[in-house]
């Protein structure tokens, strides 16, 4: 199927979805972010209570300030030394409780974010493990672990800083204005003019900025994603001498991503020198209206100096705001991502009636399929397929014909379009997905291997295998004399997906996993293709051990390795072409016969 490599690429229906939440994206994030606080709500009235108190002490410092200015007095010696001591002390242990107060105001945020980040990171990859297969064949990997690391992190900032400086913000200005209202109401309509005119300027700016924040978290997702599937192929990078063309993409790609950044930060940060700007002539105000005042008795000189102290205060949290608003930006921006995440269509849910598939005998029916993964190109067309309980079915033909789509559909990675497939006649849409997918053993090219022993790779296949059990699948797949010459045995630890051994090593301790299960039916995917003709071999009778008794079902480009089939089908665009056994198939000299002697240069 075709390959889309953005994240940006999604279903007309998901697509819908995300264009409506763009349109209350605020609320939206906000509404989601809230599904978590909500958890930890005995902390969160905490952090308020701290956030108020701790706020008010400190709001009462401009009054105790002003109180002893005025006990300073204007006439030089007549100064109440007594009172200004008073006042003075009042506001150090206010000032020194209030700082008690936000240093564990700060200490509980931080605790409340690592929370949240944790669920949110867990319920991410939670959802990833019920996602289909469809939708990590349509996104880049680099892309989906951005996501996991990246946009959660920059919400967990987000979480633990900005979200302090609003609280504490909206208290100060609140609590700031009420005070100047206490002092001079006259003097506040200076700020009916100045704050409006902040507001205004903001909303400007966040209409412009909010979707470079959104383009660039895109943008770094796709460079990541690049960056992942360069460093995956380098080997076959080097073999092709094509390293000046990866790092020629990997240029514009990081480009496109620093353009991105650069452009949102700069709209950005552009808000807070000019919320500044606006707040300082608001200061410049009050301190000419006040002087007038002053002169005309209208106000005392303490009056004045708290005035212009919770002036500041007043218009000092809205500054900093403005100047962590670039920070609020990405971290919506981020947020949006991670909930477009977590809010990915799961694969289908069973029937309600859905039933364990059990004591499965292996006969498989495959009825008139048709499938496409884009509606617009079907991949198989009148697909039919009878295999036998035992029978060995072997699928050949040139690469995009539909054989790895067969196997998609047959473990329900994929639904069909129409048509039928059932096992021992039961339709597999009648049957729950993991009975259904616990009936077969699979080997597939693509070898996986986890962080751990050889030990527990092989044995990974079941959790309640003995050891004589995992060492008996190893000597059947002839890897056990192998593992006994490792360094600690089958106590020797593979990283990073088994670098340290070679891929027909990583084959055979993938085939010894499936040695364990003791499914009806087996897959088999070119599972011999990453192992020597030599190897591949001495194998042979572990293989057909493992095939006995079994529906298997075996992908295969090496075509002398299904000579031995029951039935071999050649699927060639989307269709059954030929069908037979091997020697059958020659004597027709159609197909086939073309593909196996291609492989021989027989002609």
């Amino acid at each position: 199927m075709p390959k889309i490599t953005q994240m940006g690429a999604i279903s007309p229906e998901e697509a819908k979805r995300t264009e409506s939440r763009k349109k209350v994206d605020i609320r939206y994030i906000f509404r989601r972010l809230w599904k978590y606080l909500a958890k930890h709500k005995l902390l969160i009235a905490l952090l308020i209570v701290l956030a108020i108190v701790g706020n008010l002490l400190a709001l009462w410092g401009p009054r105790l300030s002003g109180k002893a200015i005025g006990a300073i007095g204007t006439v030089p010696g007549r100064a109440d030394f007594e009172a200004v001591g008073y006042y003075t002390s009042i506001m150090i242990v206010f000032y020194i409780v209030s700082g008690i107060m936000n240093f564990t105001l700060t200490v509980l945020l931080v605790k409340l974010s690592r929370n949240v980040t944790y669920e949110m990171r867990r319920d991410v990859f939670n959802r990833l493990t019920t996602l289909p297969i469809g939708f990590f064949d349509t996104r880049q990997t680099g892309d989906i672990i951005s996501v996991i690391s990246y946009d959660i992190d920059t919400v967990n900032a987000s979480l633990s800083n900005d979200l302090l400086q609003i609280v504490k913000s909206v208290i100060t200005v609140i609590g700031s204005f009420i005070m100047m209202l206490t002092i001079k109401p006259l003097l506040v309509l200076i700020f009916v003019v100045t704050v409006p005119m902040s507001i205004i300027f903001s909303r400007h700016i966040t209409k412009k900025v909010r979707p470079l924040f959104r383009k660039r978290s895109r943008k770094l997702g796709e460079m990541n994603g690049y960056a992942e599937e360069m460093i995956d192929g380098q080997k076959v990078t080097r073999a092709y001498n094509r390293e000046n063309v990866v790092i020629a993409g990997f240029d514009k790609k990081n480009d496109e991503a620093v353009d991105a950044y650069t452009k949102a930060e700069f709209m950005g940060t552009l808000m807070g020198p000019s919320v500044n700007f606006i707040n300082n002539f608001s200061l410049t105000l009050v301190s000419v209206f006040g002087g007038i005042l002053y002169i005309m008795g209208g106000i005392g000189l303490d009056g004045i100096s708290s005035f212009v102290l919770y002036s500041r205060k007043f218009s000092g949290p809205i500054n900093e705001v403005a100047n962590i608003f670039g920070e609020l930006q990405s971290a919506f921006a981020a947020a949006e991502r991670v909930f477009r995440l977590i809010d990915a269509e799961p694969e289908a849910p069973d029937k309600e009636d859905a039933r364990e598939l059990t004591d499965v005998v292996g006969e498989v029916n495959i009825d008139h399929v048709d499938f496409g993964y884009i509606p617009e190109r079907m991949i198989l067309k009148d697909f039919n397929l009878h295999a036998p309980h035992g029978s060995l079915i072997a699928i050949v033909g040139p690469t995009g014909a539909g054989k790895t789509t067969i196997i998609n559909l047959l473990m329900r990675f994929y639904d069909v379009n129409s048509g039928s497939i059932r096992i021992d006649d039961n339709s597999i849409y009648d049957v729950t997905r993991a009975s259904l997918r616990a009936a077969y053993t699979m080997v597939l090219q693509d070898t996986w291997l986890f962080n751990g022993t050889v030990y527990d790779n092989i044995a990974y296949a079941r959790e309640d295998a003995t050891e004589e059990e995992v060492i008996a699948a190893a000597k059947a797949a002839h890897i056990h004399n192998y593992i006994m010459r490792l360094p600690e045995g089958y106590n020797t630890v593979l990283s990073d997906n088994g670098t340290s051994i070679s891929k027909g090593q990583k084959q055979l301790i993938t085939i010894a996993r499936a040695m364990l299960l003791d499914s009806k039916m087996l897959i088999l995917d070119e599972a011999t293709s990453n192992v020597d003709t030599r190897t591949e071999m001495t194998i042979q009778s572990a293989m057909l051990e493992l095939m006995r008794d079994r529906t298997c079902f075996v992908i295969a480009h090496r075509l002398s390795t299904i000579r031995h089939a029951d039935n071999i089908l050649v699927v060639r665009d989307g269709s059954v072409v030929e069908s037979g056994r091997h020697e059958e198939l020659l004597a027709r000299n159609g197909f086939y016969a073309e593909l196996y002697y291609s492989q021989f240069e027989v002609y």
